[in-house]
This record gives structure tokens, sequence and C-alpha cells, in this order.
């Protein structure tokens, strides 16, 4: 039973993971305005995200302004749905496959490899790639202050679902056991030695 509550584990954290990618695709502050040297005080605040920049100024009034999506994340998020479909058929506590246990613990492990897929390979790297544009235009000597943006939340957001969902995967895939190629036999009877059992 300990393996159905670690793919129980590794399955809500992966789905944590998912809500988190989900929600950090759409939030509007992947990077927003550094208040670096002379651009402490300002009377508007930006803020950019995967779809749509914004603007906001001290009147509180908003300036939005759409951009362009960012594919990495949407496979990400379309790769990790369907990992929770699958590991969802192939987790213990599921009745499908219940017959043929050797094939149940593959497909979870193969959603588990889908997460990790998901976040690894897309996720983490459109994160990562999108952080260290910031960090290099902001350290750039050629960037004027008050074009400098720092980490917004977003990307904050985004590594700590990436994070989980790789947890949550790696869970998933260590449940998968193989069994020996072996046949398992019973136990030995003790009836030998018993009065009346005796055979000649």
């Amino acid at each position: 039973m300990a393996n159905a509550g670690l793919q129980l584990l590794g399955y809500t954290l992966a789905f944590l993971g998912l809500l988190g990618l989900i929600a950090s695709t759409a939030m509007n502050e992947w990077k927003m305005s550094s208040y670096a040297g002379d651009n402490i005080i300002t009377a508007q605040a930006m803020y950019e995200g995967l779809w749509q920049s914004c603007v906001s100024q001290s009147t509180g009034q908003l300036q939005w302004e759409v951009q362009g999506a960012r594919a990495l994340m949407i496979i990400a998020a379309f790769l990790c749905s369907i990992g929770l479909l699958v590991a969802a058929v192939g987790m213990k506590c599921t009745t499908c496959l219940s017959d043929n246990t050797e094939q149940k613990n593959k497909v979870a492990m193969a959603g588990g490899v889908l997460f990790i897929i998901a976040d690894k390979v897309c996720a983490l790297s459109a994160t990562s790639w999108y952080g260290e544009n910031i960090r290099r235009k902001f350290f750039d000597p050629f960037t004027p202050t008050n074009a400098r943006y720092e980490f917004g939340k977003a990307l904050y957001v985004g590594w700590g679902a990436s994070a989980l969902a790789v947890i949550g995967g790696s869970m998933l895939c260590c449940n998968c056991q193989s069994k020996a190629a072996g046949k398992s036999y019973p136990p030995p009877s003790r009836t030998a030695g018993r009065p009346g059992t005796d055979r000649v």
C-alpha cells in the first residue's frame, strides 16, 4: 500500500504543478519595471507577460497591449494534461487495467515521463530562458535605467510549478517496479509429520 500512497503523492504534486503552470502562463507579471538607480520614484509601473503588456499608472488606469504567445508553455500545459490522464489510468487506486498490474505500473510510469518531459523540456526551459533575458538586459550597461526589468511573480510561480511537476513525475516513475521473470511458488505445506498424513 506504500506504493499506492507514493503514487497518490506524486500525482497530487504533478497536478499542483499543472495548476501552477497554467497560472504562470496566464499571469501578466513575467517581468516588471525595475526600481534601481534613478528610477525609484515613477508615476507608472510596467508589467509584461506572455500574452500582453500592461502599464499601471499612478491614477490606477491600466493600458493593455496584446503580445504574442509563448508556444513552450502551451505545449507544457498540454503534455501535463495528457500526463494526468495517463497517470490516472495507471495508478493503483483506480480500477483501470486492474487485471494486469505490470502493465498498470508501466502506464503510471508513462504518465510520470510525460510530466518530466513537459516541465524539464518545455516549462522550465521557457521560464529559465525568459529569466536569463531579463537578467542579461538588466546588467547590460547600454540599457537605460528606465528600461530595465526585474523578475516578475509569474516566473517564480513557473519555476515552483515546474519543480512540483518534475518531483511528482519522478515519484510516478520510481514507483514502477519490474517483477522477476521467474515464477513464484507457494511455500511448502506443513502437513508432513502430522499424524494421519504420512503416506507410504
